[in-house]
């Protein structure tokens, strides 16, 4: 099952991800609030009060928007692409809410307007080793996987 949820305590008016066209790869996500990156800085780490459930053997990569990137200033995600694992939601610590800092490389200070497309995520499927011997649980939210 693949979808997008409110986390809990979400504001009324969160923005779930959604697809521009029918052919369109990725979901686009709306930032939740005015957001001002000054330049060649990073962002706060900004909730987005989504999260998303997707079947085990996926991940969520989330991308920075190809205009936001070229055409209307020089901001990339502060990691490159967000991996979002299918154990996410509905972790103990924050109800898997998705969170995303941004990186400002232009000379002049990049503005967000609460619901603007910030960003594009897309579901993947991935493989792991025929001796694949991982047993942990998640326990909680970000950088919960490893030490």
């Amino acid at each position: 099952m693949r979808k997008f949820a409110p986390v809990k305590n979400a504001p009324k008016d969160t923005l779930l991800p959604q697809r521009s066209t029918v052919h369109s790869a990725g979901y686009d996500i709306f930032i939740p609030e005015d957001v001002t990156i000054p330049p060649h800085t990073f962002s706060k780490l900004i909730p987005l009060n989504i999260k998303v459930y997707m079947e085990p053997d996926e991940y969520f990569g989330i991308v920075i928007r190809s205009s936001l990137a070229t055409t209307k200033g020089k901001l990339r995600i502060s990691q490159g692409e967000a991996i979002i694992d299918a154990d996410y939601a509905d972790n103990p610590n924050n109800d898997g809410n998705i969170g995303l800092m941004f990186r400002n490389d232009d000379d002049k200070p990049f503005v967000f307007k609460k619901g603007d497309r910030c960003a594009q995520g897309i579901f993947k499927k991935y493989l792991v080793t025929d001796d694949d011997v991982a047993s942990g649980v998640r326990g909680g939210g970000f950088g919960s996987t490893g030490k």
